[in-house]
């Protein structure tokens, strides 16, 4: 029996044979993922302007049996966005999964935003999702294949106080997802969004240690406790692999629970 499950599992949910290219992955969140989908058989193409943390990246997951080449990436450039593309088609052939997964963000209240912290936002949230997309979904469709994999947030739908032009771009690539899906299904191309919810990292542990602020999302998380990258690599593998073959067009909240409605009121009876 372990075997027949080992066979179906694989059959489902391996990604051997599939070259992922991904954004943001020297990042404490595509660490993670990068790691954990290489483990599950693709071969990753890891894209970011930290250089040394992507030569990082690609030393464990060479050591852990992996497969995995690095790209210094800005998203914000158009050109370096083409030719990055152009030469993982040269070496590789193809591309069979894109995660946008490349972000920023600036908290700051409406009334005191600048117009270059909005454009420095919005360049790298939505219009780099856009334009890597674009070029790489150029190549998918000589394939008649491929999955997009572009990550939001729950802020995309949950507003939070200072994060106006955050998610007003998280917004932005919600409904672009939409769009690639309906007009990409044609050449064998979904296009799903991993929306996160309140996620741990480094660059939030400001966030968690401040005692109003950290009260505040444990309360609205039904689960009562902050999400780990490690919470986000299962369904990124979902969409990545061939079981997802019929999923396109939809915003996936690992959130837990946050916006089914956070931790319930004491109930007396």
């Amino acid at each position: 029996m372990k075997e027949q499950v080992k066979d179906k599992l694989y059959e489902l949910f391996s990604l051997e044979g599939k070259v992922i290219l991904m954004t943001g992955a020297a990042g404490a969140i595509g660490r993670v993922l990068a790691k954990g989908m290489a483990q599950a058989g693709g071969t990753m193409m890891l894209c970011d302007r930290e250089k040394d943390g992507l030569e990082e990246l690609r030393k464990e997951i060479l050591q852990e049996g992996g497969k995995g080449e690095t790209y210094v990436l800005d998203v914000t450039d158009l050109a370096n966005i083409e030719e990055t593309t152009e030469k993982i088609i040269r070496e590789y052939g193809q591309i069979d999964v894109l995660v946008n997964l490349a972000g920023i963000n600036k908290r700051v209240a409406l009334l005191e935003g600048d117009e270059e912290t909005f454009d420095r936002i919005i360049d790298v949230n939505l219009k780099g999702t856009y334009f890597m997309s674009q070029a790489v979904a150029k190549h998918m469709k000589e394939k008649q294949k491929g999955s997009i994999i572009n990550v939001t947030s729950y802020n995309a739908v949950m507003m939070l106080g200072g994060n106006g032009v955050y998610c007003a771009s998280k917004s932005g690539v919600a409904a672009l997802t939409r769009s690639q899906a309906i007009e990409w299904a044609k050449y064998g191309i979904r296009s799903n969004a991993l929306s996160p919810g309140h996620i741990s990292t480094r660059l939030t542990a400001q966030l968690w240690e401040d005692p109003m602020r950290s009260k505040y999302m444990l309360d609205r998380i039904a689960m009562a406790r902050p999400g780990k990258p490690e919470d986000l690599l299962g369904m990124t593998i979902l969409l990545a692999s061939d079981a997802s073959a019929y999923m396109s067009g939809m915003m996936y909240h690992v959130d837990g629970g946050c916006l089914a409605g956070g931790q319930p009121w004491e109930i007396k009876g």
